[in-house]
Order: structure tokens, then sequence, then C-alpha cells
């Protein structure tokens, strides 16, 4: 299995090379030469516990890893969540939530990140080599990456995330991680922003080269290939002549890519609901054709709370006929006007649709009033999205976050303090560190240069 790059002016690579490289030279993202098809398999499959079968199928996409020290990563990395099923299913009226957060950091970006970081940890100690990462974070992925590295003598970790942005919660689960190696960064500005810079300084060639920085984003593609396997367990589970819908709360469009990776595997997944908040360029575009930025609207689901979807581009590619001409002159129309379209339009492969604030508030209140059960935000916007749109089949949406994480919008919604969690409460009034940085790419690049080991 070899990886190339959406853009197609980088020679193709190992998946361990893949892992450290994040976002390719060229500007564009990884991506298996090919999907395999795995039908064949889906009876055995169905018997398999979560982490028997995230062995399983990451093995197909890793050809440079011994399998026995793949299986064991995959299984340490599991072995710090705290439900036997890593991601469990929860009847709530009439739709299945299947909860991602029961990670260390109590969202879903650890499924991918505890796997990411013990990956880092083995290929840089097999090559001897120190990793600077650089990462952007609207919220989850900084704390979930920070908890996946924390400590490791081989890496450094720089985190952005934007100032004021983020809720209390997850800024206290990153800034009080205080291992050296770790390094928080408020920026002022969006989360746009972050990524912005984040993207820009992956792009200068020998400032990456020299500091040898490594991608955490879900720019990774390791972390996509981590996020097909909780689609394959879900999709599984259903006795069902009709295939698995998913609905799924999406900003930067990573999380559902998965989705439909899975689905071009032969895997039961039908519709794939795509759920964006106000800011809602991705649902925009699978309705019309029509991809154009707008101005950012800051909502109580922070991590949607995006313009520009860095996994788009992967999508977009198979959406182009697989052509890296095309999508090389897509990108570079929307990058320098704020827009491009698709001729023939967006195609049939994503339902969505776009919740607003009022709309995520309802839901939590009545999912609540409904059940008793305690949603957070963006789950709230998965689960409104669903009841929105008619299905005949099962559909299982993806709960992102633990609600403890934004108890300010949750007990508003509900009318009482529903939303805690002790490890989280356990963080307050802890020693914290960050530094307050502009939206400057020489800002950015200097703090690098301050603190990281060059190459």
């Amino acid at each position: 299995m070899r990886y190339f790059s959406t853009r197609g002016e980088t020679p193709p690579m190992a998946f361990t090379d893949a892992v450290l490289t994040g976002l390719a030279p060229d500007g564009g993202l990884l991506l298996p030469d090919h999907i395999p098809d795995v039908r064949d398999r889906l009876a055995a499959w169905r018997s398999l516990g979560y982490v028997q079968l995230a062995q399983e199928l990451i093995a197909l996409f890793v050809d440079d890893i011994p399998r026995s020290t793949l299986d064991d990563i995959i299984r340490r990395a599991y072995a710090t969540f705290d439900h036997p099923e890593i991601a469990p299913l929860v009847p709530v009226g009439g739709v299945s939530v299947m909860e991602l957060f029961h990670g260390p950091t109590l969202a879903f970006k650890d499924v991918a990140l505890q796997f990411l970081g013990r990956l880092f940890e083995y290929v840089l100690r097999q090559r001897g080599e120190h990793l600077n990462i650089l990462g952007a974070t609207s919220g989850d992925t900084g704390s979930a990456a920070i908890a996946g590295v924390r400590g490791l003598a081989d890496i450094d970790i720089f985190i952005m995330y934007p100032a004021g942005r983020v809720s209390e919660l997850q800024e206290l689960q990153m800034t009080t991680v205080l291992d050296p190696n770790v390094h928080c960064l408020s920026v002022s500005g969006s989360f746009d922003d972050c990524q912005n810079l984040m993207k820009t300084l992956f792009g200068d060639l020998p400032f990456k080269s020299s500091y040898h920085l490594g991608a955490v984003n879900s720019v990774n593609w390791a972390r996509v290939l981590a996020q097909v396997v909780y689609y394959a367990w879900a999709s599984l589970r259903f006795d069902s002549d009709v295939p698995v819908r998913f609905a799924v709360p999406t900003g930067n469009f990573g999380n559902v890519f998965a989705g439909y990776v899975a689905r071009r595997m032969g895997l039961p997944v039908g519709d794939l609901v795509v759920a964006t908040n106000e800011n809602d360029i991705l649902s925009v575009f699978f309705n019309s054709g029509a991809y154009a930025r707008g101005p950012v609207r800051f909502t109580i689901t922070p991590a949607m709370d995006i313009q520009v979807a860095s996994n788009f581009e992967r999508y977009l590619f198979y959406r182009l006929g697989e052509d890296p001409a095309a999508l090389r002159a897509f990108m570079r129309q929307f990058a320098e006007t704020g827009a491009a379209s698709v001729e023939g339009g967006a195609g049939g492969d994503f339902v969505a649709t776009a919740v607003n604030v009022a709309e995520t508030s309802a839901t939590i209140s009545a999912v609540y009033a409904e059940s008793g059960y305690v949603v957070d935000p963006h789950t709230a916007v998965g689960l409104a999205a669903a009841r929105r749109l008619p299905y005949a089949g099962p559909t299982v949406c993806l709960a992102t976050a633990h609600p403890a994480k934004f108890p300010e919008a949750v007990d508003a919604a509900v009318g009482a303090p529903v939303a805690r969690h002790e490890r989280l409460e356990r963080l307050r009034g802890l020693p914290a560190r960050s530094t307050p940085v502009p939206a400057s790419l020489q800002a950015i690049r200097d703090f690098i240069e301050t603190h990281a080991a060059r190459r």
C-alpha cells in the first residue's frame, strides 16, 4: 500500500512516511493508492470485538509495520478507554447514539489520537528521530493530541487554539498539562486563522524540514483510518436489509469522510448526513454544488465554527474523477476567490442540512425531557439533522463529546446542572500554562524556532 497526494505532485510513500509527513509537500492530502474491498469479510467481522476489528481493518492499509507490533499499538491505544466496547451504542428515541467520548479527554478525537500518538512513538524510535507536532484545534483535537504524546522524549507538541473560542474546560484540558514537551498557543483569531497558519507553515518546505514538523490534525491520514473503524463497528451491529445511516456533526469533514471510506470498502453504510451548524459551507455545497467561504459565525458548537473544511479536499479528489489537475484548479480558484463549484453538482454521496443555535438548544432540551439522556451541543446538531431527514433503516448519531465539556450550553438548555464529569471538575483551579500570540505567521514561526528542537 502506497500513499499519494490529492494534488499529484508528491512521490508516493509508505504508510509510516505518510504518518510523519501529515500534509503532503505539494499542499495536498494523502490517500491510499486503493481502498480494499472487504465485502467477503463482513460475516467474520460481525463477531469481533472493537479492538479485534480495528486490528483487522487497519492492517489492510499498513504493510510496513510488523503485524504483531501494529496489533500491540492498537491494543495499547484502546486500553486507555473506560468502556469495554470502546464505542457503545445507546438507544435514544429511535436513534442509536454511538458514544465516542470514553477516551482520556472525553471526545471522539481520542479514538484516533491515542492510536496516532503510539504510532509516532514507534516510528520515531525506529528511526532515531525527533518530531515537532504542530496542530490547530477548535477545542477537542488539542487536548486529545496532547494526551496522546505528553511526556514523550522524541516529540514536542505545539497546539494553536482561538482565544476565547473554546470552552473553559476544553482550554483547561490543554493548558493544565505542564509536561515540558507541551506548548499551548492562544491565538487572537478564529479556528480558521489557526488552521491557515498551520497549513502555511507546512507549506514552507525548508522550515518544515528543518524543524521536522508533523501533523495531528485530520490532515494526517492515520487519524482518518482510525475513525473508519467505528463506522465498521457500528454498521455491523445491526441485522438489517437497509444499510445503516450515520448522522455526523461536521466541521472539518474528517469524521464524516471516514464514513465515506468505510462505505467505499463495502461496509453496510447508507446515507451519510453532514450535519453542520450555522457555518454551513458544507451543507450549501452538498445541496447546490457551490463551495463558498463566508464569515465565521461563533456558536454553542465551537468545534464546528469552521468555514474551510480541510478534509473536504480528500472527497473532492474522488468527486472530480481522481484527477489531480482538476483538484488543483478547484483549490486554486477557491484560494484566490473564496468560491468554487463542481460541474454537475455535488453528487449523491452525502445528505446535508444545517442546524442553528436555537434548534440545537431545543434538541438538547427535548432529548432530556423524552429520555433523560444528556447530549452535548455537537451531538444535538447530529440528532436534530437525523430527526429532520426521514430514513427507512437504522440510524446512528455520532456523539462526539461528553456533555460535561460544555456545561453552560447544556445546563441552560435543560434548565438544571446535568453536565458534569469528575475528571473535568478536577481541572478547575489547577496551575495552567499558555502563551498568547497574535494570528501572525511570524509570531508562530518565532515561537517554534525558540522552543523546538531542530532536525
